[in-house]
């Protein structure tokens, strides 16, 4: 079974969807406990306009994909504060600019429009050195950050007013908390694919939601379903025949939430 790691393109999978794995659930559990889970569809559409206009200009895509999901988190930090109790409203404006910035700069792509679909869905052969090595440097930046911020975060993901009474600066912990998802959605891309990126940021969270009984203990589970459904869907993609990683790993996800909250059901009752 393990003869699957004597190939470098396997290797790299491996490495890069174990980091991915971890910073996912650490940036998406504040996420979907302040109720904005939208907003990594958000980011994830914006990123692939970024991809698109990456492969356009003949860029790498992951960079393309990173400046173009910071633009967007601070698009729609900017329109949350324009609309105010109608917040919601700026995810689906900054959704819906990056679908169709996506399909405008699709048109124009003709030598990279396979390795645009590779982004969509997720590859594990395409992963190259330096994306490689940009989403170990991400990653770490991610995960030094949410643990330097680990008790900001936890303030203002469960009471923003209280937090700015204790002089927390909440407006820059949230912006902060939208540049790293920004980060992780633009990483996670070339593995996991940026339609179901969100999925990644989601599931395990939601999953540890049902049986955790802590904001840590949260974060913990929700590490350690990621890289159950990441390996378990690298493995599984490897050895079945075109079986897509991204969608493989989404739906392991679904799977396991789904038993999960059955089990979970019974119990309460």
């Amino acid at each position: 079974m393990l003869e699957i790691f004597q190939y470098g393109f396997m290797q790299k999978a491996f490495l890069v969807a174990v980091i991915i794995a971890v910073i996912a659930p650490c940036i998406g559990t504040p996420i979907v406990l302040k109720r904005l889970s939208a907003i990594g569809d958000a980011t994830s559409h914006s990123a692939l306009a970024g991809i698109a206009f990456g492969l356009l200009l003949g860029i790498n895509p992951i960079l393309g994909a990173v400046i173009f999901s910071v633009i967007a988190v601070f698009g729609i930090e900017l329109l949350r504060r324009v609309f105010g109790k109608y917040s919601e409203i700026a995810t689906v404006v900054v959704m819906s600019a990056g679908i169709g910035l996506t399909a405008v700069l699709s048109g124009y792509i003709t030598k990279g429009s396979s390795n645009l679909n590779s982004f969509l869905f997720g590859s594990i052969v395409a992963i190259s050195d330096f994306e490689m090595y940009l989403t170990i440097v991400l990653g770490v930046i991610v995960m030094v950050v949410s643990m330097l911020l680990y008790k900001e975060l936890f303030f203002v993901t469960f009471d923003e007013e209280a937090s700015k009474l204790a002089g927390v600066p909440v407006g820059a912990i949230n912006m902060i908390t939208m540049v790293l998802t920004a980060v992780t959605v633009s990483v996670a891309s070339r593995i996991v694919g940026a339609l179901m990126i969100s999925s990644l940021i989601v599931i395990p969270v939601a999953s540890a939601m049902m049986i955790a009984k802590s904001y840590k203990q949260t974060i913990l589970l929700a590490v350690l379903f990621a890289e159950l459904f990441t390996i378990a869907g690298l493995f599984m993609s490897y050895y079945i025949p075109d079986l897509r990683p991204g969608g493989t790993i989404v739906l392991l996800g679904v799977i396991f939430l789904v038993i999960l909250s059955v089990i979970t059901g019974k119990r309460r009752r």
